[in-house]
């Protein structure tokens, strides 16, 4: 196996894998598309906006792999957006070609790789065999232009730097240890909007924009009493929404809110695993070391002491 990054001379094969991509990173094809060709085009000629697309050839006439991964400038996360060809994930190993993006992530600092996977794709079993793990699930729920239900705000505003603790600790409340051991606190600056009751925060929404529609990923607290009636209001006043189509993504940790969105009119979509494969492990290791001679006598046997290291794998 040949594995290398992509370069131009890949755009011909590329073009021909445009409509056989398994998309691993549903808030970027859900908003901007699908960019397998133009995101692949911009990696090769400007590698440190973040994106990072690999090939792996086996020196046959069979179809070459190709994959793809970002990561934000000094973050921990990268993210698989995409594997192709299709048709040719379930019957060739991908272990070449994950250990090459492991490595190059690895190198720009990530230390967890993650992937949206519905469980009936192509790239499931492949991706559970290479180590990545499922620590959530999720279901998207796309609404249209309209959304049933009235405008009211009640107490919606856009966040700002003074709702970051809160929001911190309606996160740590509401998330639990798996996701929160596989998935940053959401970013230091707030892109979305807060949900206040009196002196208590019970909602928070973060929305990320393009040019095909909005993605919305909320935490609301399971004490919200008129469920169906805050989240019209979220929705309904969602900052330059004009015509795209907004997409909501629930976590089966937060599976209250699935009926309300039901009630407003919402279309749900198949179900997703979330994976991660951790790309580093602290292990504690043993190292000896002489302890001093104490009143003349011999020095004593070398005691082992713990030694916390970081394993790259």
């Amino acid at each position: 196996m040949i594995t290398r990054p992509f370069d131009w001379r890949d755009l011909p094969m590329l073009h021909r894998y445009r409509d056989q991509g398994v998309y691993l990173y549903s808030a970027l094809v859900l908003t901007r598309g699908s960019l397998l060709i133009p995101s692949a085009m911009i990696a090769s000629v400007a590698p440190g906006v973040g994106v990072f697309t690999s090939v792996c050839e086996d020196g046959t006439n069979e179809q070459p792999l190709i994959g793809q991964a970002v990561q934000n400038q000094g973050s921990t996360l990268a993210q698989m957006t995409f594997l192709a060809p299709r048709p040719a994930l379930a019957g060739k190993d991908l272990s070449a070609l994950v250990e090459y993006m492991v490595a190059q992530a690895g190198e720009r600092g990530a230390l967890r790789l993650l992937a949206d996977v519905e469980e009936q794709c192509e790239a499931f079993e492949p991706l559970r065999k290479l180590g990545f793990a499922i620590y959530s699930r999720q279901r998207i729920w796309k609404f249209p232009e309209q959304v049933n239900g009235n405008s009211q705000t009640l107490s919606w505003r856009t966040a700002t730097d003074q709702d970051n603790i809160p929001v911190r600790a309606l996160y740590n409340n509401i998330a639990p240890g798996l996701v929160q051991q596989a998935e940053s606190y959401p970013a230091e600056r707030l892109r979305g909007m807060v949900y206040w009751k009196g002196d208590n925060l019970l909602g928070y929404a973060e929305f990320k924009y393009g040019h095909k529609g909005i993605w919305v990923q909320p935490l609301v607290h399971p004490d919200v009493n008129e469920l169906t009636k805050m989240l019209s209001g979220l929705l309904h006043n969602i900052p330059n929404r004009y015509s795209r189509p907004v997409y909501v993504c629930v976590r089966t940790y937060q599976s209250w809110l699935d009926a309300p969105l039901k009630d407003l009119g919402a279309e749900a979509g198949p179900p997703q695993a979330v994976m991660v494969k951790h790309l580093a492990v602290s292990a504690k290791q043993t190292r000896p070391y002489a302890l001093p001679t104490l009143e003349g006598g011999r020095p004593e046997v070398s005691a082992p002491i713990a030694h916390s290291e970081t394993n790259h794998s």
